[in-house]
């Protein structure tokens, strides 16, 4: 694994433009950064892979971990949603995607950092702009990419047994958001789904019916929604949400996977896991170790503290007293550059990935997406 400086195309702008990446700049700076790229070996990217399924079926066990021993305060799920939960799990009610997102220095086994289950963005990113980058620039490399194939067969594993139309609700003024929710559409599109888009602040509530409508009163019965869990059950309708007839994509039991408390619990499952970090509910009296607010996005509030002393803190608006503590991952710097991997799992596949990186530890909005490639 390694960084190569090369040169952008011409135009890339208007390139990655032709496939919905309108946001590729930010302040004057490239967040689409294709002035360099990862080049992984097949047996990295086994590594990789390999790591991936292996963090899926720990989540999963986790779950029923969780609903077993009746966990969901740690976990901040309203008592209110917890039947849902189970509800949603006990139903098999869908899961289409999540993110991983992993410390790797090529030679060590991939660390987890954390698990983007709810509402994983860098999608674009990852499946279609690199994709074409590569085909453009290099057509005789290859890339872990089927990212896009596989978000069409797990709508196609939607749709089986159940033709209702699905609803794709994001917030519209946030452009990233509108634009990964427009393309989850058009995969479910390819699928032969009927969908429909709305803003999330156009969902209704019709007290008669007892259920969720759209603006002109139809029905939502099943619903994708890149609004995290944590945040809807705060809104004034979140209280209608376990008792509505409404199916959720991504479900209720991603609840328990999109918070870091996870972490924690999946140090103690699996304490003999190549790919987990130790992990733990109370700050650590000494050592090397980075405090996560269990609900905070885009590397906000974080503190990185490195031998007992505070080397990093992130701004943000979260709450740090629900927090949990994971060691210090031994990240490798890249021409002074900190990748991150985020290797994507799409209906129980690992299917691709795609490299964030910043000039410091901690990753954040801001961090900009860098393509890769396969060497032989």
């Amino acid at each position: 694994m390694h960084r190569l400086a090369i040169t952008p195309r011409p135009n890339w702008q208007r390139r990655v433009e032709q496939f919905g990446l309108m946001f590729h700049t930010a302040d004057g700076r490239p967040y689409w950064d294709e002035s360099a790229c990862y080049v992984f070996s097949r047996h990295q990217v086994d590594a990789i892979e390999k790591a991936t399924y292996a963090l899926w079926e720990m989540c999963l066990e986790l779950v029923q971990h969780v609903i077993d021993e009746k966990l969901f305060p740690l976990f901040l799920i309203p008592p209110e949603y917890e039947e849902m939960v189970v509800r949603s799990w006990d139903e098999d009610w869908p899961s289409v995607y999540g993110r991983f997102d992993l410390a790797y220095d090529g030679v060590g086994p991939p660390k987890m950092l954390e698990f983007n289950a709810d509402t994983p963005t860098a999608l674009v990113e990852a499946s279609v702009a690199q994709w074409h980058w590569l085909k453009e620039t290099d057509d005789r490399s290859d890339q872990f990419n089927s990212i896009h194939d596989r978000l069409v067969e797990a709508w196609e594993r939607v749709r089986k047994g159940d033709d209702r139309p699905i609803h794709f609700a994001a917030i519209e003024s946030n452009v990233e958001d509108y634009i990964t929710t427009e393309y989850l559409r058009d995969t479910a599109i390819q699928a032969n789904l009927e969908t429909y888009y709305l803003d999330v602040e156009a969902i209704g509530w019709d007290s008669r019916a007892g259920g969720f409508v759209a603006p002109g009163g139809m029905p939502i019965r099943r619903c994708f929604k890149l609004y995290p869990w944590e945040w809807l059950s705060r809104e004034a309708f979140g209280k209608h949400v376990p008792t509505a007839r409404t199916q959720w994509i991504e479900p209720p039991w991603k609840m328990i996977l999109s918070c870091k408390a996870i972490l924690p619990l999946l140090a103690q499952l699996f304490p003999h896991s190549p790919y987990l970090l130790p992990a733990w509910f109370e700050q650590p009296d000494q050592g090397s170790y980075v405090r996560k607010p269990i609900h905070a996005r885009e590397g906000a509030n974080i503190r990185v503290v490195r031998d007992g002393r505070v080397e990093l803190e992130t701004d943000g608006q979260y709450d740090t007293a629900a927090s949990v503590y994971q060691q210090l991952a031994p990240l490798k710097p890249h021409d002074g550059h900190y990748p991150i991997v985020g290797s994507w799992v799409v209906n129980g596949w690992a299917c691709g990935i795609g490299i964030r990186e910043d000039d410091q530890l901690v990753t954040q909005n801001t961090s900009r997406f860098v393509p890769h490639k396969m060497s032989d």
